[in-house]
């Protein structure tokens, strides 16, 4: 069973000691750039907090200081599945009517 969508959130900054607000369950998250809506990141997973998490380890160097280079302006929403599968199906079910569209508006 799906879920609906959250709102959109700003993504947290670490440096503000601020925290991802998402479920820790399977699930759908997408992250976009807050001033174009451009798709960032998307994926259907098994911990949706988790996943999010893991989004931000890469501005890390292998000794731990902070990348010089700006943070990109993220916002993010997730919605809630049973398992993991259920994620999936939901996941390519959107995939699938994007595709439609974007070929229709073609």
């Amino acid at each position: 069973m799906i879920s609906t969508w959250s709102e959109w959130k700003r993504y947290p900054r670490a440096e503000r000691g601020e925290n991802i607000e998402a479920p820790i369950s399977p699930g759908i998250y997408e992250v976009r750039y807050a001033s174009t809506g451009a798709l960032h990141s998307f994926g259907a997973v098994e911990n949706v907090a988790s996943a999010l998490a893991m989004l931000t380890a890469g501005s890390k160097s292998w000794f731990g200081r902070r990348e010089t280079t700006a943070t990109p302006d993220l916002e993010y929403r997730t919605c809630a599945t049973s398992t993991k599968a259920d994620a999936k199906a939901a996941a390519e079910r959107m995939i699938g009517r994007r595709e439609t569209y974007l070929s229709g508006a073609a």
